[in-house]
């Protein structure tokens, strides 16, 4: 219980030191790991005792661990995840599922469930995961803490097992929004945008009405702000804008399963998310058909359909129509956003579900998730989620996009916006959220 399940293994691993070594810009900072990054001379297990049986221990570590390690931080150890990174939900049948600080009775949201936990839990300073369909953003909701997915290929991946490389992003999390920027100083290239200027808030409507249980409320922190950093506020409708300027989702449009959340959510979105989990599922299978096929592994409930689903997919056809969505989204939101834009989404589409809940019973809230998580998925686009206190005992969020290579941008506004957040976020965005209700 003390530590709350987050960890697979624990070790110290720091830079080493001298009487003549500089300070750094994380010294006296402890951060964890995801399974799925290498650390030297252990294996990257990936949630999954059947793959750590298989891989042999790395060799060396991932350049981002070792980049934070060289700016001061201590790795404590690697944290439990979802097998083979293919869940939103944090639930893992082989280790245990870490045990969310907020709500003890769901789940801790996944695949990052671990790193979520141990900065939630306040074993760590901050924490590494990856993000490829929402595996940062979900758990940092669902856990009450911050949590970026940067821009995608932004950040050095290389050393963690990938999943499907067009989404994959090296994410992390922190209770403090000044130490979730001050990873990003380490993490992020020094060129990124910085806008010293207020910044344009932009709030679809249509988002919020459909896939959202609080409706407008979240949003008003920044409506009703008076900081200098809001600037103007604009209300549209973004499905109305995607559809208009990606023309290439016709083709998914057309194709769209008849399901309530398809046809009861955002059509467009809907429309997103499919394009965006066809080429998911084609890259896993790319990367990992031949080791599932060989291994068969024993797989927990939800995941084991998932990965077969994607192992015996045949949707090559649809993937350059897949490619052609990404580059025309991401085209789209840098024009809407341009460099002083920044976008508020609802993070998802309800709070964390219970702990083993059937996985059919979360097929319609499934939908709607992945409808909000592929704006930045399929666009690329950085963005934050932010703590907003408790709603009816369970924790709540909102999120922050910025456009491609704005991810200074977005931290630094974040850290601004929210300074002093730490590790109260109910006496913070959470109270400030309940005087505006």
């Amino acid at each position: 219980m003390d530590n709350y399940g987050a960890f697979i293994e624990k070790f110290e691993l720091r830079r080493p030191e001298s009487p003549t070594t500089p300070m750094r810009s994380l010294d006296g900072l402890t951060f964890a790991v995801k399974e799925m990054f290498d650390v030297e001379d252990y294996v990257s297990g990936f949630g999954n005792p059947d793959w750590r049986k298989t891989h042999p221990a790395a060799t060396s570590t991932a350049p981002t661990v070792l980049a934070l390690i060289e700016a001061g931080a201590l790795c404590v150890g690697k944290t439990v995840m979802d097998e083979m990174a293919y869940s939103i939900n944090g639930e893992n049948k082989h280790y245990g599922t870490p045990i969310n600080p907020c709500a003890k009775d769901r789940v801790p949201g996944g695949s990052s469930s671990g790193s979520a936990v141990a900065v939630a839990a306040k074993l760590v300073d901050f924490s590494v995961g990856s993000d490829t369909g929402g595996s940062v953003r979900v758990p940092a909701s669902y856990c009450g803490i911050f949590g970026i997915r940067p821009s995608h290929g932004v950040v050095d991946i290389t050393g963690a097992v990938p999943m499907a490389q067009s989404f994959d992003t090296v994410g992390w999390f922190a209770r403090d929004p000044a130490i979730l920027a001050r990873v990003g100083e380490v993490l992020l290239p020094s060129c990124h945008l910085i806008n010293n200027h207020s910044a344009r808030i932009l709030i679809p409507e249509d988002c919020f009405q459909k896939l959202s249980p609080l409706g407008s409320r979240p949003y008003r922190i920044f409506t009703e702000s008076d900081s200098p950093l809001v600037g103007e506020v604009i209300h549209f409708d973004l499905g109305q804008y995607i559809a208009h300027k990606v023309p290439s989702l016709s083709y998914f449009m057309d194709r769209l399963p008849e399901m309530s959340a398809m046809k009861n959510g955002l059509p467009v979105l809907s429309a997103l998310s499919y394009a965006m989990q066809t080429l998911q599922r084609f890259e896993f299978r790319v990367n990992h058909g031949e080791w599932v096929n060989a291994t068969k592994p024993n797989l927990g409930p939800g995941i084991a359909e998932r990965v077969w689903e994607a192992v015996k997919s045949k949707e090559e056809d649809a993937i350059p129509y897949c490619l052609t969505v990404q580059a025309e989204s991401r085209s789209a939101l840098n024009e809407l956003l341009k460099d002083d834009g920044i976008l508020v989404l609802p993070t998802l589409p309800g709070p964390p579900p219970k702990l083993n809940t059937e996985p059919s019973l979360l097929t319609d809230f499934r939908l709607k998730a992945f409808s909000l998580l592929s704006i930045a998925g399929m666009s690329g686009l950085c963005q934050v989620t932010i703590p907003l206190g408790m709603d009816e005992n369970l924790p709540i969020s909102v999120s922050v996009l910025a456009r491609h290579g704005g991810d200074r941008f977005l931290l630094d506004l974040v850290k601004n916006l929210f300074s002093g957040h730490q590790a109260s976020v109910d006496q913070e965005a959470g109270s400030l959220l309940r005087q505006k209700l």
